[in-house]
């Protein structure tokens, strides 16, 4: 594939650089026919912030660690998110935005396993990661889907005799999320139109209004989610005639009460 270097009088520079762009040019080179899978493509959700394992596996397995290996996507430039070369990391021309957050483990190398762990996540890296062998043609695509979400908080505004009006509003979500209001049988309300932030981080804040009657033992919910990523967060609230008060469900469903009745004039 390559010159043996033995046979080449180059200076140490000359002889990275031709190393680097050899590299470069394997993989650039037109792969024509379709490509076997390395394993299925899949999709794998995870949420900001933590490490996700990106999977890729050879069938039957085979020591890798000797080959070529491309972790890319597709959609930027540089494509590269992380290559191995012949025994080693080849990062020259990896994308900026995942420096320092990839990494391969050789004892999986051997085993066949070119599974991709990706560290600290944010929403950029939501998309399509393409997992190529070049020397048996192979290549699998895994779909990334990046989640951010966060409690929805619900105050009352507007407090008069009859009725309250409500505001829902929950920051920190990615993808973009929708705001829904339900009553206590789980049916729909009608609400103010949705409005949403998006902040320079790239999260979401939605925010919401509903206008409803007090009565005994009236019970609402806000209920915020995203479809992509399966996922879902709400927070109910009782009006009564006499006081508003919030319980607040966390993910393992314990019910605190956050707010003191509010004695409404």
């Amino acid at each position: 594939m390559f010159p043996q270097y033995g046979q080449l009088i180059l200076k140490p520079q000359l002889c990275s650089l031709f190393f680097h762009h050899a590299v470069i040019l394997l993989l650039l080179i037109d792969r024509t026919g379709q490509s076997e899978t390395v394993t299925p493509s899949q999709t794998i959700i995870t949420l900001v912030g933590e490490d996700v394992i990106l999977p890729c596996h050879l069938d039957p397995p085979s020591d890798a660690v000797s080959e070529t290996l491309e972790w890319g996507r597709p959609d930027l430039d540089p494509r590269f998110v992380h290559v191995w070369f012949e025994g080693q990391n080849h990062l020259v021309n990896q994308n900026p935005s995942y420096k320092g957050r990839t990494s391969l483990s050789t004892e999986k190398l051997k085993q066949g396993d070119l599974s991709l762990k990706l560290s600290r996540v944010k929403p950029s890296d939501n998309g399509r990661y393409r997992c190529f062998f070049p020397s048996q043609h192979k290549e699998s695509i895994i779909e990334l889907l990046v989640g951010s979400l966060s409690l929805p908080t619900i105050s009352g505004i507007n407090i008069n005799n009859s009725r309250v009006v409500l505001q829902c509003e929950s920051a920190g979500w990615y993808p973009e999320p929708e705001l829904l209001w339900l009553d206590s049988e789980g049916n729909l309300l009608s609400a103010g139109p949705t409005e949403t932030l998006r902040g320079p981080d790239d999260l979401y804040t939605v925010s919401s209004r509903v206008t409803v009657e007090k009565r005994h033992k009236n019970s609402f919910t806000c209920r915020v989610q995203q479809r992509d990523i399966k996922q879902s967060r709400e927070t109910h609230i009782h009006v009564s005639g006499d006081c508003v008060a919030v319980p607040h469900f966390p993910a393992d469903r314990v019910s605190i009460i956050l707010a003191i009745c509010l004695i409404l004039t």
